[in-house]
């Protein structure tokens, strides 16, 4: 809206041009009020316009703000467990290997186990991609090899387990994949 023609101080709009405009005929003065007060609508359609497109924005950014504040706490447990997953690996590892003693094996079994159950209950999941189609958003492919006796792109094996978080990819698995030769 041009604001040029109101004067500052009355804060009404001004004639174009004082000199042509005759306030003594009712014609004229109609004809000044009515385009004063159209101004004045215009002026105020302006605004409503601007302050609902504010409220709008408002509104968008309170929502944006929660949506993020809530996948914030939702999510701030993965990086607390990031670290705990060299540990399990760790303790894969070490029970595949072969040890006399039975009850040490048992005992390194059921602190894998009850570590896993409380991990499992703070929302990670394993990944188990052994003899499902490879998949470039949750394996991470280290080796290809050349086999007759799966379907292309299936996963062979899997190095290193991958791990999702509340439905989350937190690491791919590391696998290697057999395709077709």
């Amino acid at each position: 809206m041009d604001m040029s023609n109101f004067d500052s101080e009355s804060l009404s709009p001004q004639p174009e041009d004082a000199a042509t405009v005759d306030l003594q005929n009712p014609v004229d003065q109609l004809a000044a009020v009515t385009s004063e007060r159209d101004q004045f609508a215009a002026a105020h359609a302006d605004l409503q316009n601007l302050l609902l497109r504010r409220q709008a924005d408002f509104d968008n950014y309170r929502k944006r703000m929660e949506r993020e504040r809530s996948e914030y706490i939702e999510y701030a447990g993965m990086e607390a467990l990031r670290p705990l997953l060299t540990v399990l690996d760790d303790f894969e590892r070490a029970l595949k290997v072969e040890t006399q003693d039975k009850e040490y094996a048992k005992g390194m079994e059921l602190i894998y186990q009850r570590t896993l159950d409380a991990v499992k209950k703070m929302g990670l999941e394993p990944i188990d991609p052994t003899g499902k189609p490879f998949d470039p958003h949750v394996h991470h492919a280290v080796e290809m090899v050349t086999t007759d006796e799966v379907d292309d792109n299936t996963v062979l094996e899997a190095y290193q387990k991958g791990y999702n978080f509340k439905g989350r990819l937190m690491r791919p698995a590391m696998v290697k994949v057999g395709v077709r030769g």
